[in-house]
C-alpha cells in the first residue's frame, strides 16, 4: 500500500478535483474554475519550502524566526511547462552569516524541491531581518 493515496476525478471540462484524506483540491488547466496545476506546483513548493526553512534555522541555532514571507515566481515555455523557479523570501529575524547554511538544509529537508528536476530548482534569495 501506498505511503499518500489520492483520488483525482474530472466530470468534464478541464477541471479535477483531487481528494486526500478529509481534504478536497479542485484546479483546472483553463484557471478558470480553479488554480492551474503549475499554480499549485508553485504553491506546494513554497508550503514544503517554508516549514524546511524554519527546521533549518532552528538546527542552526535560530530558535523562532518569526514570521516568514515567500513570493515564487515561475518561468513557463511556449507549452507551459516550467522553465523556472525563483523563491524571494522575506524573513523577520535576522539570520546573519547563516543565510546561506539555512537554505542548504532547506533545500535538503524539502520533499517538492527534491522532486523536481535540478534546473528547476527555486533560485532563492532572502530578505531577513524584515519586518513583516
Amino acid at each position: 500500500m501506498p505511503d499518500i493515496e489520492v483520488t483525482s476525478r474530472s466530470e468534464e471540462g478541464y477541471a479535477v478535483t483531487g481528494v486526500v484524506d478529509d481534504w478536497e483540491l479542485t484546479t483546472d488547466a483553463t484557471g478558470e474554475t480553479g488554480p492551474t496545476p503549475n499554480q499549485v506546483l508553485a504553491a506546494d513548493y513554497a508550503a514544503c519550502f517554508v516549514p524546511a526553512l524554519r527546521v533549518a534555522a532552528d538546527r542552526l541555532g535560530h530558535d523562532d524566526v518569526g514570521a516568514i514571507e515567500v513570493d515564487v515566481g515561475v518561468d513557463l515555455d511556449e507549452d507551459d511547462d516550467l522553465e523556472g523557479v525563483s523563491f524571494d523570501i522575506g524573513v523577520e529575524a535576522a539570520l546573519g552569516d547563516d543565510v546561506e547554511a539555512v537554505i542548504d538544509q532547506a533545500e535538503d529537508i524539502c520533499h517538492v524541491h527534491s522532486a523536481l528536476r535540478s534546473e528547476l530548482h527555486a533560485d532563492i534569495t532572502v530578505d531577513d531581518g524584515r519586518d513583516l
